[in-house]
C-alpha cells in the first residue's frame, strides 16, 4: 500500500482529540437519521474473557467514500502490559471500491469519537446550567467522557465511581490534574455518586445494571455508552420508565444491543420507549428536553456514520 494512504496510531493520537470531533460527530448524527438509504451495519464478535471485536461499516448516499472499521478490545492485555485496544479504519471510494486510506488507530478514533458523541448528547439534552456530573466507570472511556463533558457544560463538580475503589481513586486523581477547574472526587457508592448529579455518564462493561431509576434526581440527563452488545447492561428498567425522553443513535441497533434490548427482553419496556434518534433531535425534527424537570437518556451503541465522518476529519488533520 502506498505510504501516503497508511497512517500510524502514533500520528493519529497526536493529531486527533475530542474537541476536533464534536461538530463532525453532531453532523454524523444528523446525516445518519436524515439521509434516505443510509447504511450502518454492525457485527459484534465475542471472543471470551471480556474480549470482543466490533466491525462497523457505513455509507451515506451522495457521499463519495464509505468506511469499514474493525475495533478490537482485549482487556486481558492489561495483565501482559499490552494495549487493550486494536484495529483500523479503512476508507474506500464508493464509485470504484478502491482503498483511499487506512488509519491504523489502535482504537483511538473509536475512543475519541464515542467521547465526542457523549458531549454532543449532553449538549443536546442536559440542562444548560448543569454543573454537577457523575461518571460510573474507571476505564479509558470513563476518562474521556469526563473530559468531553467539560467542552459542552460548565462542570464544576465531578464524582467517579467504579467497582474497584482503587481504580476510581486513580481516575479521580488523574482528572483532578487535567481538569483543575473541576472538583473531582471518588466515591465507593454508585447511589451516592449520582444522587445530586445533573449529568450521569455510564461507561462500564457490566452485564447487570449499575444505575437504578430510584436514584435519579429531577432534571438529570444520562448518557449511557458502555452496553454496546447483546450481553452488557447498565440501566435498570426503572431508569427507562422514569425518563421523560429516551433518545438513541440508531433505533435499529438499540433494539438489537444494549440496555433497551435487555429491558425489552425482560418485559420492562417496549420498542415504543424510544422517543427518537439523536439526529432527529439535533435537526429539530423531534423535541428533546422540554423542561428543566425532564429526565433524559441518550443511549449510544455507536454508528458507522460517526466512523466515516471521524475518518474524514482525521485525514484532514493529518494532511501535510
Amino acid at each position: 500500500m502506498p505510504q501516503h494512504l497508511l497512517h500510524s496510531a502514533s500520528r493519529i493520537r497526536e493529531a486527533v482529540d475530542i474537541a476536533d470531533l464534536i461538530e463532525p460527530v453532531a453532523e454524523a448524527f444528523i446525516a445518519f437519521s436524515g439521509t434516505d438509504g443510509a447504511q450502518a451495519p454492525v457485527m459484534v464478535l465475542p471472543l471470551g474473557d471480556g474480549a470482543d471485536s466490533h466491525i462497523k461499516a457505513a455509507h451515506l448516499p451522495g457521499r463519495r467514500p464509505f468506511v469499514v472499521k474493525v475495533a478490537n478490545w482485549f482487556p486481558g492485555n492489561r495483565r501482559q502490559g499490552l494495549p487493550e485496544g486494536g484495529g483500523f479504519v479503512a476508507l474506500f471510494d464508493a464509485a470504484t471500491g478502491a482503498v483511499t486510506a487506512v488509519l491504523e488507530d489502535e482504537h483511538h478514533l473509536s475512543d475519541v469519537r464515542t467521547a465526542a458523541a457523549g458531549a454532543v448528547s449532553a449538549r443536546a439534552l442536559a440542562r444548560p446550567d448543569a454543573t454537577r456530573a457523575a461518571v460510573l466507570g474507571t476505564g479509558r472511556q470513563a476518562y474521556l467522557q469526563a473530559r468531553a463533558l467539560t467542552h459542552v457544560r460548565p462542570v464544576r463538580h465531578l464524582t467517579v465511581w467504579g467497582r474497584d475503589p482503587r481504580k476510581a481513586a486513580d481516575l479521580a486523581a488523574r482528572l483532578r490534574q487535567e481538569l483543575p477547574d473541576t472538583d473531582t472526587t471518588p466515591t465507593p457508592d454508585a447511589e451516592t455518586a449520582v444522587r445530586h448529579a445533573d449529568i450521569i455518564v455510564t461507561a462500564t462493561a457490566c452485564t447487570t445494571p449499575v444505575l437504578h431509576g430510584a436514584w435519579l434526581a429531577e432534571g438529570v440527563h444520562i448518557t449511557a455508552v458502555g452496553a454496546d452488545d447483546a450481553v452488557k447492561r447498565e440501566l435498570d428498567g426503572a431508569c427507562l420508565r422514569r425518563a421523560t425522553g429516551v433518545f438513541v443513535d440508531s433505533r435499529d441497533l438499540n433494539l438489537r444491543y444494549g440496555d433497551l434490548r435487555a429491558a425489552i427482553a425482560h418485559g420492562e419496556a417496549t420498542p415504543h420507549r424510544i422517543d427518537g434518534e439523536l439526529g432527529d433531535v439535533l435537526s429539530g425534527r423531534v423535541p428533546g428536553r422540554r423542561s428543566p424537570a425532564d429526565i433524559t437518556i441518550a443511549k449510544l451503541i455507536g454508528i458507522g456514520a460517526q466512523d466515516l465522518t471521524t475518518a474524514e476529519t482525521a485525514l484532514a488533520l493529518l494532511a501535510p
